[in-house]
């Protein structure tokens, strides 16, 4: 794989699966766009587009920190412009931020409700209008959602409906786009990984530090990210790709290096039976 001065805008990218991608991205040479709105470190959750652009640096990469609410559509076209005033174009788009409130119908306010959907399914829509025109022109372009594949298995919908609705929703973009976008030969999909991962999210507000030590790392939806993002555009569009089947593919069988805590039993994260 080589990403060798191709331009990635990821979106949430000062923490991680985000931060992780980025990472990934600029150890083979790649320049990364930080869209995230965290320019002050919070304690729990840690990391900013300051930080994340050291580390980017420190990785090989170049990067361009940018301040961007991506329910904000000033701020979203603000990012491309600045990042393509940068570096030259766009090649990769990462849809990578997202808002999480697992509540059923009863207990989710307006205010989460429309957090959830501004975020994942209109910042996502969104960002990808801005970054269109531009991949169009970029070298073999990608754009890569981090949603699931739509299970229409019911119990998906019974505990946390407005949190399903948005992240199918993000799905539904990343399939249309790939269909519109066919003839432009830029490649549109999803990534979800099998095992719930490690995150300083997942331990806030989903199941503390027991959940993370039962997770993989971020690196392997990073290692997968970028398998995919070296495939031929034209070919490759159109999937919802799940983490280990991405890595399998490609002979990559042995996956104990990417859990939290070796040896632990794994849980498998939401959509998947």
């Amino acid at each position: 794989m080589n990403f060798n001065q191709k331009t990635a805008l990821i979106t949430g990218a000062s923490r991680g699966i985000g931060k992780a991608i980025a990472l990934k991205l600029a150890s083979e040479g790649a320049n990364i766009i930080i869209a995230a709105k965290s320019t002050e470190e919070n304690p729990k959750l840690g990391g900013t587009i300051f930080s994340a652009a050291k580390e980017i640096e420190k990785a090989g990469g170049r990067a361009l920190p940018v301040h961007c609410d991506i329910r904000d559509e000033e701020q979203i076209k603000k990012a491309v412009a600045l990042g393509v005033e940068q570096f030259g174009g766009i090649d990769i788009l990462v849809n990578n931020a997202s808002a999480i409130s697992l509540t059923p119908t009863l207990l989710t306010e307006p205010k989460r409700f429309d957090l959830m959907h501004d975020i994942n399914v209109r910042g996502t829509f969104f960002v990808c209008k801005e970054a269109i025109p531009f991949l169009k022109k970029g070298k073999n372009p990608h754009i890569l959602t981090l949603s699931p594949p739509l299970n229409l298995n019911m119990k998906w919908f019974a505990n946390h409906l407005a949190y399903t609705l948005s992240k199918y929703n993000m799905t539904m973009i990343a399939l249309g786009l790939a269909e519109e976008l066919r003839e432009s030969r830029v490649a549109s999909n999803s990534l979800w990984p099998r095992t719930t991962i490690g995150t300083a999210a997942v331990r806030n507000l989903l199941g503390g530090q027991s959940l993370v030590n039962m997770s993989r790392k971020p690196e392997i939806v990073a290692d997968a990210a970028a398998i995919i993002l070296s495939r031929d555009a034209h070919t490759c569009t159109g999937n919802t790709f799940i983490d280990d089947e991405v890595l399998k593919s490609e002979g990559i069988t042995n996956l104990d290096g990417y859990a939290v805590k070796p040896g632990e039993q794994l849980f498998n994260d939401l959509f998947l039976d």
